[in-house]
């Protein structure tokens, strides 16, 4: 065997070098001290690895830097671990269990029953200062895996002798550790080269949390911290935190008063006047969008028998997070509330025969939906356990798939743009846990693959993360502050027609299986509520705002031409407000910003004469004097859905309804 193996870079270049070269020394010597220096860990083969181990064969490599986002999340990853040995350095006591990444940071969770207190954060963070500060080496060892559970038996450490004992039931046979400062983990890595290489860690909070989510289980301190590249870096996510807490949903839904919660009905949304306008706005939109582009409203039962979800595949692989209704005849919980609307709308299809002249034929629904979300999961708006969705079926020929997700990528993109979200967009591709065969998930995955190539957008991959019946195109939307959240989604479904004996009758006078393509646009209205109260602030523009205007008065002698002002802007359709209260015109004024009003319309003894309304937006600009005519033209063309304006369309693209 050669001493000399090749290493094929990212820029197609190939260097020889000695066999069982640190790939630390490799980047150093052969490519440069100065990516060596910001490199956190490689890539070989496609396979994350810290920058310690060796090259033992020809390979490509990949150098992974701090400045990437896989750099990043190596030393958030590496930044738990520096937690976790913190933690047991001053509470010897406390157990470790796991500690992943999650966005912008990381948590790891501990059995420490006396609970960490705000002071044991402090002293917490002073600890994981001086481990960064003495920069120990991250060094990894492979183990057999009954030696790796001796270990942390004798360690103490009930909870991960459960996790290796899982792995090898899984047949693992070992399994690798991670040490720093004289602290062990089982850990699959990679790791930074060393803890001086993670530069900023911040503790930010404690919470409450199950072993593996169950609430059977023992509970769990989770300590949540975040890590960056630098402290500016740090101090911009701080303020977005900051930004983030001004316009939380839940305080900002008390405040502007669109909705409440009670704990008689928990994950259950109470909307107020104000808020049912919000959700009702939203509701319509949506349904004039797509009653313009060939869909049927329909509704479709609350209630249905457990038969219906046997078909479906959901009472055996969702039924846990279904709310199931005993029956008094058979004494059985054979039923349950629907979790989707899908299921009933292959009933509703079935229930008449199709011709491949009427496909595609297009079902949209915004049904009351139940899902049993665990307790402790539930928050505000974004998880809940009832809500109603924008949703839609759509079934189809197989040659009709590039046109109708070309379709639905217009109406999306157009929806997104109107309320100023910037998306990207992922083929999500087969998980594991699924059903059908894998030539049913190839037809599948390659259609909307060819979709989406045949349209030029842009995309990426999320492997295993597609729906147990079809892969999908999702669509993940970032707000005014830079967040992301998971939208709208486009599913096909090869399954479905199989499971429930969908037909149309072809050129051919043959029964045929339609394709269904399921799809959403906002998601959840409860969820998607909640986006965009914080996404503006509270500030919604006034086609969406529950208060368009708001009428106020200098003193009570101007109260009748307010009181015929009011009411002229109720008659042509405003959502208007009159504000009688006896107090200052200044107080009257503050309160329709707090209120976030788009308008303020003022009304003093010069309108009075005059016949006028002086407006004044939201912000503080103020405009002329103007009639209740020009006023109301104002406010009605600002009134606008802006994803409902006409426009000519070019073949196959979406067609715009008018409001």
């Amino acid at each position: 065997m050669s001493d000399q193996i090749h290493v094929r870079l990212p820029d197609g270049s190939v260097k020889s070098t000695r066999r069982g070269i640190r790939i630390a020394d490799f980047v150093r010597e052969e490519i440069g001290p100065g990516l060596a220096r910001a490199a956190v860990a490689a890539k070989v083969d496609g396979k994350q690895i810290d920058l310690s181990r060796t090259l033992d064969r020809d390979a490509s490599l990949e150098v992974i830097t701090a400045s990437t986002d896989e750099g990043l999340e190596v030393i958030r990853h590496s930044a738990a671990h520096i937690v976790a040995s913190a933690v047991q350095r001053l509470y010897p006591d406390a157990q470790v269990t796991i500690g992943p990444v999650v966005e912008d940071g990381f948590y790891y969770d501990f059995y420490y029953p006396k609970g960490f207190t705000p002071e044991d954060l402090e002293k917490i963070q002073a600890e994981v200062d001086r481990i960064v500060a003495e920069d120990y080496p991250f060094e990894r060892s492979l183990i057999p895996v009954d030696e790796a559970i001796e270990l942390f038996k004798g360690m103490g450490e009930d909870f991960k002798v459960e996790i290796i004992e899982d792995l090898k039931a899984q047949g693992e046979t070992h399994v690798s550790l991670y040490r720093h400062a004289g602290w062990v983990d089982l850990c699959r890595g990679p790791h930074v080269p060393s803890t001086g290489k993670v530069p900023v860690i911040r503790l930010m909070h404690v919470a409450g949390a199950y072993w593996r989510g169950d609430a059977k289980k023992p509970q769990l301190q989770r300590i949540y911290g975040t890590a960056w590249r630098t402290k500016k870096e740090l101090e911009d996510y701080l303020h977005r935190l900051e930004e983030a807490r001004k316009r939380d949903h839940r305080k900002l839904g008390r405040e502007l008063d669109l909705f409440m919660f009670h704990p008689y009905a928990p994950g259950a949304v109470f909307w107020t006047g104000k808020g049912t306008t919000l959700y009702r706005l939203l509701g319509d939109a949506m349904r004039k969008l797509v009653l313009a582009n060939g869909y049927q409203e329909i509704k479709t039962p609350l209630l249905f028998n457990k038969a219906l979800w046997e078909i479906s595949g959901h009472w055996g692989k969702y039924k846990e997070n279904m709310f199931l209704v005993l029956d008094s005849e058979s004494g059985q919980h054979d039923f349950s509330l629907k979790p989707m609307n899908c299921p009933s709308h292959h009933l509703f299809y079935a229930a008449k025969r199709h011709s491949y002249r009427e496909l595609p034929v297009r079902y949209h629904t915004q049904d009351v939906l139940h899902r049993n979300e665990p307790s402790g999961t539930l928050g505000g708006l974004t998880r809940v356990r009832q809500f109603a969705q924008d949703d839609a079926h759509i079934y189809l020929r197989e040659d009709q798939i590039t046109d109708e997700v070309s379709r639905l990528t217009e109406m999306i993109d157009r929806c997104y743009r109107a309320f100023g979200l910037e998306y990207s967009v992922y083929l999500s591709t087969r998980p594991e846990n699924r059903i059908g065969d894998d030539a049913m998930w190839d037809r599948a995955e390659g259609s909307l693959k060819k979709a989406l190539d045949a349209l030029g957008i842009s995309y990426g991959i999320k492997e295993g993360d597609g729906a147990f019946y079809g892969p999908k195109i999702d669509y993940e939307v970032r707000d005014s502050l830079g967040r992301s959240w998971q939208l709208g989604t486009i599913q096909l479904d090869y399954a479905a027609p199989e499971r429930f004996d969908l037909t149309y009758v072809g050129e051919d006078n043959r029964p045929h299986r339609p394709v269904v393509i399921h799809r959403a646009i906002f998601g959840s209205f409860e969820r998607f509520v909640a986006i965009l109260i914080e996404h503006y602030a509270g500030a919604f523009p006034v086609w969406l705002a529950p208060v368009q205007a708001r009428v106020v008065t200098v003193s009570d002698r101007q109260l009748p031409w307010a009181r015929e002002v009011y009411e002229r802007l109720l008659a042509a359709g405003i959502r208007a407000e009159l504000d009688e209260r006896p107090d200052k015109l200044g107080a009257k004024i503050r309160d329709a910003q707090l209120q976030k009003i788009p308008y303020a319309l003022v009304v003093g003894d010069r309108e009075v004469e005059s016949r006028t309304v002086a407006p004044r937006r939201l912000g503080g600009e103020n405009l002329e004097a103007r009639s209740i005519d020009a006023l109301v033209e104002t406010l009605l063309a600002e009134s606008r859905i802006p994803f409902l304006e006409e426009r000519v369309a070019a073949n196959g693209a979406v067609r715009q309804a008018q409001p």
